[in-house]
């Protein structure tokens, strides 16, 4: 297997657990297993994916994913669960699951989801050389050497995201900055500008992601860039 996570399975059936916990392990895995939110707490921050039952004993499972998902917003969730109706799944991706299985779910197709998971959270790719932002000039700058201009919101955007804490913002905040508040629609003006923004780092040698959107909150800065 080409990608090994740290996943933790909430689950409060022994037998699905351990045998969730096994089968991931199986795949090359590092996996534990716990019976409830309350004892999420001793893994977190060493954990890769998550998979989460629904129906747990205590906090339920979609309080523990947005808690989970405003403090890691990049970790993998998969929530796997006996909620199948169409409005179950919805709630489920509003509070922050990559993938939502229904129970009962195959244990091929569950290894079948986290692989897929796997290569987002974790892909084969070798690091890309650190881009450049020359601000004075403009101007964004490949490790191999490429460039290409920018706008001055691109290089405010940019640089408000290197010099943040954990290099995320909020939406409202990215609007105020670029001056997008009074526009009809500011939020799609503000991913608009994200996607071009994103599409000029790629051109540069940025891995994709190079910002990736929390979803219901804002943005994050997934790549290193230096200011010049």
């Amino acid at each position: 297997m080409a990608t090994c996570l740290n996943i933790l399975v909430v689950e409060d059936n022994h037998e699905l657990r351990d045998a969730m916990v096994q089968v991931l392990r199986d795949e090359g895995h590092q996996v534990n297993g716990v019976v409830c939110a309350e004892d999420v707490a001793e893994h977190q921050g060493q954990v890769d994916l998550m998979l989460i039952d629904l129906n747990l004993p205590g906090q339920d499972g979609l309080s523990l994913a947005r808690q989970v998902r405003q403090v890691q917003p990049e970790i993998g969730m998969i929530m796997v669960t006996a909620r199948s109706l169409p409005e179950d799944k919805k709630r489920g991706y509003d509070n922050g699951a990559d993938i939502y299985l229904a129970k009962p779910v195959g244990l091929q197709e569950l290894c079948a989801a986290v692989g897929a998971l796997a290569r987002r959270i974790r892909p084969a790719t070798p690091a890309a050389p650190q881009i450049q932002l020359h601000a004075q000039r403009l101007l964004l700058q490949g490790g191999l050497g490429g460039s290409i201009t920018v706008s001055t919101h691109e290089v405010a955007l940019l640089t408000a995201l290197v010099r943040t804490p954990e290099h995320r913002m909020e939406s409202w905040q990215l609007i105020e900055l670029l001056h997008k508040d009074e526009l009809h629609d500011p939020k799609a003006a503000l991913e608009l500008q994200i996607v071009r923004l994103r599409k000029k780092l790629g051109q540069v040698g940025a891995p994709s992601p190079s910002i990736q959107n929390i979803r219901g909150w804002g943005y994050q800065l997934c790549i290193p860039i230096l200011l010049v």
